[in-house]
This record gives C-alpha cells, sequence and structure tokens, in this order.
C-alpha cells in the first residue's frame, strides 16, 4: 500500500528506498525540465537554499525520482503519481518556478495544489531568484499538459 492504494511489490520497495533517501523537514522545489542539468537550476537552489536554511530542498531532478517516475507510469499509467502518492505526502512546504511570462505548468501546478490543498505552505521563486508566498493558486496561470510539453521539449 502506498498512500492508501494497493500497488505492486516492486512500487511498495520503491517507495519505501524513496522515503530513504528524502530527508526530514523538506521543501520541495517544483520547477520545468527543461531548466534541470543547467546553471540556472543551480543558482535557483543556492538562493532557496539560502532563504529557506531551515528546509532541505528536495529536487525531483534526482536519479531516483526519475526513475521512479519511469516506473510509476509504466505500471500505474501516470508517473506523477509517483509525486502524488510518494514524494509530496512527505514533504513540509513546496516552492516552485513559473515559465518566464508566470505561466505554470500542468505538473507544477498540481503538485503546489497538492501540497496547498494539504495545508502545506507554498512560495514561488521567479526567474530573477526573488521568492515570495503564495496564498491562492491562480488557475488562470495552469497550461494544459499539451501546452506544458510544447514549452519544455
Amino acid at each position: 500500500m502506498v498512500s492508501g492504494k494497493k500497488v505492486s511489490l516492486v512500487l511498495e520497495e520503491r517507495s519505501k528506498n524513496a522515503h530513504s533517501l528524502m530527508s526530514p523537514n523538506s521543501i520541495y522545489f517544483a520547477h520545468p525540465i527543461n531548466f534541470y542539468n543547467t546553471p540556472h537550476e543551480r543558482d535557483l537552489i543556492k538562493k532557496i537554499t539560502e532563504f529557506f536554511p531551515e528546509y532541505h530542498v528536495e529536487n525531483p531532478n534526482q536519479t531516483h525520482h526519475q526513475e521512479n517516475y519511469l516506473l510509476w507510469r509504466q505500471e500505474t499509467g501516470s508517473g506523477m503519481n509517483y509525486y502524488f502518492d510518494v514524494v509530496l505526502p512527505h514533504i513540509e512546504a513546496g516552492i516552485f518556478l513559473p515559465f518566464q511570462d508566470g505561466m505554470i505548468g500542468a505538473g507544477i501546478f498540481g503538485e503546489m495544489e497538492s501540497l496547498y490543498n494539504s495545508g502545506k505552505k507554498i512560495w514561488q521563486i521567479n526567474h530573477d531568484k526573488q521568492i515570495s508566498r503564495v496564498f491562492n493558486l491562480d488557475l488562470t496561470k495552469k497550461l494544459s499538459i499539451e501546452d506544458t510539453r510544447k514549452r519544455v521539449y
């Protein structure tokens, strides 16, 4: 069982392993995948770490998260189930990077909505590394899955 859902033994074991790799008191950094492994990503993580010394930054751009995303997609039909059912329930807060025009990718929006609906605090970091608390997610800023894909691939 993972978050009350029956899953295969493989997914159950991978869930336990993922939890063992996550630090307590973590803030999840949701950002578009086209920023993964870039100097900009490193600069943003540095800023988040400095701004939130009480949190460990949980970055989805880690090998175990990427492998688990693919495994969950194969077994459940959606790789995002991994984040919603395994990662996010163990996160204390969230911070997200919108696109430069202020629009928010579908997956990022869903992750922040999940944290927000769980009573967790969320923030936004912009491309100039300014951080602001988010009290309400603006649905007009949410991109469709198709529009998100067009921007990152």
